[in-house]
């Protein structure tokens, strides 16, 4: 009919099935479901007589995410490749990874994914694993070689990642699979500073018992010390000082200036964390310091009643 080519109504549902497949793949991550491995499963049967090599590939992913080992097994056995990639430059093994699915991340390796593949970003399955807090993947992933070290995005390392998530057990698996426990990213931050800044005192200790040296200065000079002294919103006062007070035994120096000429007590008196405030002052902080601008603690103060522990003599 005018030129137009007629396709069956069994084949046009078969095109349908195959295109909704592939529209799974922008659904998140999420654990394993069985209502959903069978809702894939339904799918696959239908579509399968017509499907490409891509278009069983893409299927992949869906079933990586949703955490399908059998349906997996058939995808690979039907011609779906390990080394396809999403829109964002990540393989299967990365999705399983993320969503924490150990046995088909084992499955995937086994069949010889690549253990070091990149996405877009840099980021390996190792990263979102750890990025994710997916201790599970972890650790078949380094079982089988992956490297600890290869950074995601902005340089940031899974150890890293994993500090600024709190996540110690991972932090741990990188660390005794030879990660770099004091890697510096494109921001001039490390794992050390993540995990100061946010009152993780369980994994400043393990970095520090890793060889971090509690006296380094990051970027803008800023020390782990001054990390955990203008703490993130949301840490309690107690947290800080517990990895305050880790710092100072550690060498931390408490006087030492960032690039405006600032300690880490002016750095918490602006914080206007008094608890934090007082805490340094008994442990003999300068608050004669002048930063650059020639202001002192006093100066930065955030409320009064960081003035008062300033005033205090």
């Amino acid at each position: 009919m005018n030129g137009m080519v007629m396709v069956p109504a069994y084949r046009r549902a078969r095109v349908a099935v195959v295109a909704a497949f592939a529209l799974t793949l922008i659904l998140p991550a999420r654990a394993a479901d069985s209502q959903s491995c069978r809702d894939l499963e339904r799918r696959f049967d239908l579509m399968k007589a017509d499907a490409t090599s891509m278009q069983l590939s893409l299927a992949l992913f869906a079933v990586a995410d949703a955490g399908c080992l059998p349906l997996a097994r058939r995808l690979i056995e039907a011609g779906a490749s390990l080394e396809a990639r999403d829109r964002l430059g990540a393989m299967v093994l990365a999705r399983a990874a993320r969503a924490g699915h150990t046995a088909l991340v084992e499955f995937f390796l086994a069949n010889g994914a690549p253990t070091d593949a990149r996405n877009l970003a840099g980021a390996t399955a190792l990263y979102a694993a750890s990025e994710n807090e997916r201790p599970a993947t972890v650790a078949p992933l380094l079982a089988k070689g992956a490297d600890p070290n290869l950074s995601g995005r902005s340089g940031v390392t899974p150890l890293a990642a994993a500090a600024f998530k709190g996540n110690d057990r991972i932090v741990e698996q990188l660390i005794a699979r030879g990660a770099d426990p004091d890697v510096v990213d494109g921001t001039g931050k490390a794992g050390i500073t993540y995990a100061a800044a946010r009152g993780f005192a369980q994994i400043v200790r393990r970095l520090l018992d890793a060889g971090v040296d509690a006296r380094r200065a990051y970027g803008n000079e800023l020390t782990a010390l001054m990390w955990a002294a203008g703490h993130e919103d949301g840490v309690g006062s107690r947290a800080a000082i517990e990895v305050v007070e880790l710092l100072l035994g550690a060498g931390a120096a408490i006087d030492a200036l960032d690039n405006r000429g600032r300690s880490a007590l002016m750095i918490a008196a602006e914080r206007g964390d008094a608890a934090v405030v007082e805490f340094l002052l008994s442990r003999g902080a300068d608050r004669s310091i002048a930063d650059n601008s020639g202001k002192h603690a006093f100066d930065l103060a955030a409320n009064e009643d960081v003035r008062e522990k300033l005033r205090t003599k």
